[in-house]
């Protein structure tokens, strides 16, 4: 009967308004708890790095002292011997460059090595994809253009997992350099990279990921070296189920800020992150270390209020983020607003949901880590915009090891320059002024990004090796394709969106250009300028100084960040999710 028939339609839709609601107080309690437990962790964690980097006593030392000897010794590190700016960028590059030589001859001789099997090695290894795959691990960006279960060898996933302690450890090595050279003064040496490298593996990366790897493992990832199962379906057809040491691979690529996965689904796979509590953990080991450096920079510099007004804006620019993207999340295509409830479930994980997408979406985009656990080019076009705008912004937001907070540095100097304009006031921060040769480096360091991914976008969108890639999207959709691809490679991030067909030569070379700058470009103008404040004498504040450890310069700073991005991006935006938004909509 027809009121029979509206009193179901009612009951339905209140039933669909119960469920929303649970599930919004679901995933406002996941946040919650992940920035709870993310703040205690802070201080314990940056008081450790400061520890460990500045050669003081830990819980670890009974242990790892010895070890570290022995590896000087064997190497000829002298820890004592402090290096310039130069010394220390040019042991970063040399260190660099030889993991990416042993690594590209490693993928490309995959079948003379152990444990291959070529039956399931589908995907060949050519000479451009294992070069863009050697550099990408070695930047930490782990940008995948390939299926790992159809590409990799157990020993060539073994030697990717190794290289993601290396790479990891490097650029935690410049990160703490960098703040070195912030907190020295009338000195040109920032410490010595070789020792900084073995400190951060022994004491940082090695034993949290042992643990971590022993809970995955626990929780069900696999940690096998059994060639691939054959199993047979219920159709009578036959299925190769992948294994192999994934929880080797698994927390050292979220703990290093890497990413790449094991299999070409990544974090969504369930033998990667098969529980809400594995995808919990993982995105912890993404953000506590760095977020942590904000109190380690405080507590090396003197300064802890500094350091934590800067982590308090980084977590409101991230809540601002999570409520961007659950709010777009949240909602379907107008067309099928009538028919889905529960928000945007295409391209994620039922056992995540929209909450545990979102959260892993701005976590993995602001962390310069490629983790992803739900297909992006799913998303609704301003879902998107945030991991997009995150990457773009240089991930300053907690980011990579050392790479996201000196980035977050460069803008808190842009902020401290653009407040004394408006005030009258003299550009310092924490006792180093600001003179034309340190703006120079600023400047650099800003428009370096920019240039690099809209130059590489140009070049794609006109050319037609760069349109090829696009096999099932154009028009908005398309350009933000391209766009997220070499805003991921910059910001050494790793995570694309599937529609763009990336394993071409094209896009494997200019990739590769993006990778580079990012890794390397930035991290030597920031070494350079730590090495120009080590050179000087600090000064107190002086009464026309801005101060930077209260709420109105956290206010300027997070404003300065989306300035800068918005005067940088804000047209390539427009072109992409924006226009993609308003097209829906018509």
């Amino acid at each position: 009967m027809p009121g029979d028939l509206e009193r179901i339609r009612k009951l339905s839709r209140r039933r669909d308004l119960v469920g929303c609601d649970e599930m919004s107080a679901a995933n406002a309690l996941q946040v919650a708890t992940f920035l709870l437990v993310v703040t205690l962790l802070v201080k314990p964690v940056g008081a450790y790095l400061e520890q460990v980097f500045e050669r003081r006593h830990t819980i670890l030392d009974w242990l790892l002292v010895p070890l570290e000897r022995l590896i000087h010794q064997l190497v000829g590190v002298c820890p004592e011997r402090e290096m310039d700016w130069r010394h220390y960028s040019l042991g970063f590059g040399i260190f660099s460059l030889v993991n990416v030589v042993l690594l590209y001859l490693a993928l490309r001789w995959q079948a003379w090595l152990p444990w291959f099997f070529p039956d399931s090695m589908t995907t060949p290894m050519t000479s451009d994809l294992a070069a863009n795959t050697a550099v990408s691990f070695v930047t930490t960006t782990t940008w995948q253009a390939y299926g790992g279960e159809t590409t990799m060898s157990y020993f060539s996933q073994l030697l990717l997992a190794g290289e993601n302690f290396l790479a990891g450890a490097a650029g935690l090595a410049v990160g703490i350099a960098f703040i070195r050279g912030y907190a020295r003064e009338q000195t040109t040496g920032i410490g010595n990279f070789w020792a900084d490298l073995i400190r951060a593996i022994l004491w940082v990366l090695l034993p949290v990921s042992v643990v971590g790897s022993l809970f995955l493992t626990w929780q069900g990832v696999p940690m096998n070296f059994l060639p691939y199962s054959i199993v047979h379906t219920v159709e009578g057809g036959t299925q190769t189920i992948a294994q192999g040491p994934v929880a080797t691979l698994e927390f050292i690529k979220n703990l290093g800020t890497n990413g790449g996965g094991f299999f070409n689904a990544n974090g969504a796979h369930p033998f990667e992150n098969p529980t809400a509590l594995t995808n919990f953990i993982e995105l912890l080991a993404i953000v506590v270390i760095p977020a942590a450096f904000t109190h380690t920079f405080g507590r090396m510099t003197g300064r802890t209020r500094d350091g934590w007004v800067i982590f308090w804006t980084m977590t409101a620019l991230f809540v601002a983020g999570l409520l961007v993207c659950g709010w777009a999340e949240g909602r379907v295509h107008p067309s099928f607003a009538h028919e889905i409830s529960g928000g945007n479930m295409e391209g994620k994980e039922v056992r995540f949901g929209v909450g545990g997408s979102v959260l892993a979406a701005v976590v993995t985009s602001n962390g310069a880590t490629g983790s992803y656990n739900a297909m992006h080019d799913s998303f609704q076009p301003l879902g998107v915009l945030v991991p997009l705008l995150n990457m773009l912004l240089g991930e300053i937001v907690y980011g990579g090891l050392g790479s996201g907070f000196y980035s977050m540095i460069f803008v808190v100097l842009m902020a401290l320059f653009i407040g004394g304009l408006m005030v009258g006031r003299s550009p310092e921060h924490i006792g180093q002024r600001l003179g034309p040769p340190e703006m120079k480096i600023i400047v650099a360091y800003t428009l370096l990004g920019p240039c690099t991914v809209l130059l590489l976008t140009a070049l794609a969108v006109v050319t037609e090796a760069g349109r090829a890639g696009l096999t099932t999207n154009t028009g908005p959709h398309g350009f933000t394709e391209i766009l997220y691809a070499y805003a991921s490679a910059l910001a050494n991030n790793g995570q694309t969106m599937a529609g763009l067909s990336a394993n071409s030569v094209f896009y494997n070379l200019t990739t590769i250009i993006a990778m580079l700058v990012g890794r390397y470009g930035l991290a030597v103008l920031a070494l350079a300028l730590a090495g120009r404040f080590a050179g000087v004498s600090r000064r107190p504040p002086s009464p026309g100084s801005v101060p930077s450890d209260g709420v109105l310069f956290g206010v300027l700073l997070g404003a300065t960040a989306l300035l800068v991005g918005a005067m940088s991006f804000l047209p390539a935006l427009a072109l992409g999710p924006i226009l993609e938004h308003f097209c829906m909509r018509m």
